[in-house]
């Protein structure tokens, strides 16, 4: 998986990752170039005692330090950029993908996971990549050049690397293999501990009103507990790394002082060539040892590029047509016939046989109680998600066929939690129409019932909004909210328990604002209350996914006894009637 996400992110990057091999390869070959240089200075300057034959060899070692150290930086100049450019379009594809994904996939993979995935995972490719292009494509050129130079010094004496390289493959090898399914599950635990963090942050009221605070202190120390074991794992073989590579190397090269010695003693080796091939030696180990560092990132971002490439490869189950659309114009037809929903591996569908009809100008209702799969309903007309049977569709077409941008402005979505993003008021009621004027904002405040919040506050339509709308109350998001879906002007509202936070005479007074801004709409309300829906023109009864009553309130009242059971909860018989 890493393999193949590289292959297709490095791909526009061809003609830099030559530059980066091509400066790689200058200082390489530098660096290799300096011990000989250094031996023929030995042996041909220092013990025959000619200064202008050590002058003359010093200043072209002086020269090749230049071109490696430029070399160097260039390389680890253009490497950078391109390790961060491949980390900026890793994300954006992670982030694209996402953004399509209907409801069914973000909760496969569930938030934490999602941010997780976007953030830490895409960090670890993009460290890989880096460290790669800086010191692993020199690795490998070193570790090749030094064994041709070290032969070319002496032959006998680099039998030895015969048995330091195996040795040291061989220890690290193992390492490595241990260390991959700690990096698997560390990334786990880090989902882990976003997930608890993400419920501690959203639920710290809930948390508070019911004194669990000791509790979720426990569960965090828990996950955080497993974590820390998993690091731990993983330190510990990260640091058995180090130590066994120096070991060797330091073996190494008493072992080449020790025979090369005798070798200098018997008169087959000068002294300059052993020196020469001591460091030889210690390049060719510290190519090894940069392939080590590397080997250690390696498990790791395998690791993070399979999660990275789950999400990637997941399609959407809500898949743009292939020919879309566009109709010239969308009266907001709504038609259901049929339709069936489940999820996947569910025993039982959530909807079943659903078939209803909203026209331009009339109300829709849905009732039921809790669990009877009303917003999932109300999810299928937007494509949130899609059918798994049946049809939806607007103005007489599948909304399957349609363009998703001709939807997009069709259908207007007031969810049940509604979300507000940081920000001001204008920004977030802007969202529905980014051309929207001042006055139309207004307009949308006044019918939802929210202008005298907005006004009472300092900045007014500029009035700072915190993520998620945390910095209002529960029913003022809602009104909010409801004022974003007016200034986007649909051919379909849709109202997915949106007055549940509205005291009773607020829901009215908007309710009957509403009345005029949603003349020659659809209307499609699902509702908890009896008195919100009460007056719409068709109210649809659901029960355990399946439609068990249709017909105005007083039809359905008299002769459905689901209904009739939802209403004298709520109502007294005189008050129904």
């Amino acid at each position: 998986m890493l393999v193949k996400l590289l292959r297709s992110h490095l791909r526009p990057y061809r003609s830099t990752l030559w530059v980066i091999v091509a400066l790689q390869l200058v200082q390489t070959i530098a660096m290799l170039y300096l011990p000989t240089l250094n031996a023929d200075i030995v042996d041909n300057g220092l013990i025959k005692g000619d200064m202008p034959y050590i002058l003359r060899v010093g200043a072209m070692m002086l020269a090749v330090t230049l071109a490696q150290i430029a070399g160097s930086i260039g390389a680890v100049y253009f490497g950078a950029r391109t390790a961060m450019a491949i980390g900026r379009d890793i994300r954006a594809g992670v982030f694209h993908r996402v953004q399509d994904f209907s409801a069914r996939e973000v909760g496969q993979f569930g938030t934490p996971s999602l941010i997780t995935r976007t953030t830490n995972d895409v960090q670890q490719v993009q460290m890989l990549v880096l460290m790669t292009l800086t010191l692993m494509v020199s690795a490998p050129i070193m570790c090749v050049g030094g064994i041709i130079l070290a032969l070319n010094l002496d032959v006998p004496l680099s039998s030895l690397l015969l048995v330091i390289v195996p040795v040291l493959a061989v220890a690290v090898g193992t390492i490595i293999a241990k260390m991959r399914p700690a990096f698997r599950l560390m990334q786990e635990r880090i989902d882990r501990i976003n997930q608890i963090l993400r419920e501690q942050i959203m639920g710290i009221r809930v948390i508070r009103a019911f004194v669990r605070d000791k509790h979720e202190r426990e569960r965090f120390d828990v996950a955080n507990d497993q974590l820390l074991t998993v690091s731990l794992r993983v330190g510990r073989l990260m640091a058995l790394m180090f130590p066994i590579v120096m070991l060797v190397m330091n073996a190494s090269s008493v072992a080449v002082l020790w025979f090369g010695g005798q070798r200098i003693d018997s008169g087959s080796m000068q002294i300059g060539a052993m020196t020469a091939f001591l460091s030889y030696l210690l390049q060719i180990l510290m190519a090894v040892m940069m392939a080590t560092f590397m080997f250690m990132m390696v498990p790791r971002a395998e690791v993070s590029a399979e999660r990275i490439s789950e999400v990637l490869d997941t399609e959407s189950s809500v898949r743009p047509p292939v020919s879309p659309i566009r109709p010239g114009q969308v009266h907001g037809h709504l038609e259901l016939t049929g339709v069936e929903f489940r999820y996947p591996g569910a025993e039982k569908p959530v909807l079943q046989d659903i078939s209803l009809v909203g026209r331009p100008g009339e109300t829709t209702a849905v009732i039921g109680s809790t669990g009877t799969g009303k917003t999932t309903l109300l999810n299928l007309i937007p494509r949130l998600m899609d059918a798994t049977k049946g049809t939806v569709k607007v103005d007489g077409v599948d909304v399957r066929d349609l363009d998703p941008a001709v939807l997009a402005r069709a259908v207007g979505l007031v969810p049940q939690k509604p979300y507000l993003f940081a920000g001001t008021v204008a920004s977030n009621l802007r969202y529905g129409n980014p051309d929207a004027t001042d006055e139309e904002l207004w307009h949308a405040l006044e019918v939802a019932q929210g202008k005298d919040f907005v006004e009472a506050m300092p900045e007014g339509l500029n009035a700072p909004i915190a993520q998620g709308g945390t910095n209002v109350s529960g029913g003022q998001r809602q009104r909010l909210a409801i004022a974003r879906m007016l200034v986007h002007k649909p051919e379909i509202y849709l109202f997915d328990d949106s007055f549940s936070a509205l005291d009773y005479a607020t829901d009215a007074a908007l309710r009957r604002a509403l009345v005029s801004e949603t003349a020659d709409a659809t209307v499609v309300i699902v509702a908890q209350r009896v008195s919100t829906i009460r007056n719409a023109d068709r109210i649809i009864v659901l029960d355990e996914g399946r439609v068990v009553g249709t017909g105005t309130h007083h039809e359905l009242f008299d002769g459905n006894e689901t209904y009739r059971e939802i209403v004298l909860s709520q109502l007294t018989e005189q008050e129904a009637a």
